[in-house]
């Protein structure tokens, strides 16, 4: 991030993006259901919304950059301006060319993905899948956010590996641990949990314990039929 001190964009909620504002209530720390509540807050409940989009002047250089994608796009694209920082909102068919221009273009050169976040959000029908990509230009010493989304019923976004090639192990690991398919990948397998293991770890429709795991032989019981050392 420059030195430059940004102003905050004026908001306002935009049926266009999905999500944006309230989407829900989480109850519990985990918001798990169906699994028991181990945390001891099983009466908290949290409202879940998001940042709405803003609206221009955005400020400082963050409008140069949303002239710069407009360009690639054709059109403007959804931003969030949340805390001082920027997010582009792009569907999943924009979000290879959009990468290639931050990347190449003399205006912005965003020489380094640092990785790519996936997140659940069950709340949002059609878009519950969300890929995050981080992004920071050496040149400016700038940094920025790219989010698509794809649903539950075809989860699958385009690898980004051939512009960025340190999101290589990235995606392997939001596909591993949130089901989202990377669409050209080199390998496209999982990385952290064993290739026979069903399901994906970081949803928020995955079970929080209560289940029994068996791997390679070796059987780990559930909480509640575990030896007890008290």
């Amino acid at each position: 991030m420059s030195d430059d001190t940004l102003p905050e964009a004026t908001t306002e909620s935009t049926t266009g993006f999905p999500g944006s504002g309230e989407i829900g209530a989480r109850v519990g720390m985990f918001g798990v259901t169906g699994s028991g509540d181990t945390s001891g807050y099983g009466g908290l409940v949290r409202t879940v919304a998001l940042p709405p989009l803003a609206t221009r002047p955005y400020g400082e250089w963050y409008d140069q950059l949303a002239d710069a994608v407009t360009d690639s796009l054709g059109e403007e694209p959804r931003v969030v301006l949340h805390a001082g920082e920027l997010t582009l909102i792009v569907r999943r068919e924009q979000l290879a060319a959009l990468m290639q221009q931050l990347r190449d273009d003399a205006r912005l050169r965003f020489e380094l993905c640092s990785g790519v976040s996936g997140v659940h959000y069950p709340e949002q029908t059609g878009a519950e899948l969300h890929a995050v990509y981080h992004l920071l230009s050496m040149t400016f010493n700038r940094r920025v956010r790219v989010e698509t989304s794809a649903p539950d019923s075809d989860p699958h976004v385009p690898s980004l590996v051939s512009v960025y090639p340190t999101l290589d192990w990235h995606e392997r690991e939001t596909y591993d641990m949130f089901g989202l398919i990377f669409d050209g990948h080199p390998s496209m397998t999982r990385i952290l949990m064993p290739d026979d293991w069903v399901g994906h770890p970081q949803r928020k429709d995955y079970p929080l314990g209560g289940i029994p795991v068996d791997y390679h032989g070796a059987t780990i019981a559930p909480p509640d039929q575990r030896r007890t050392y008290a």
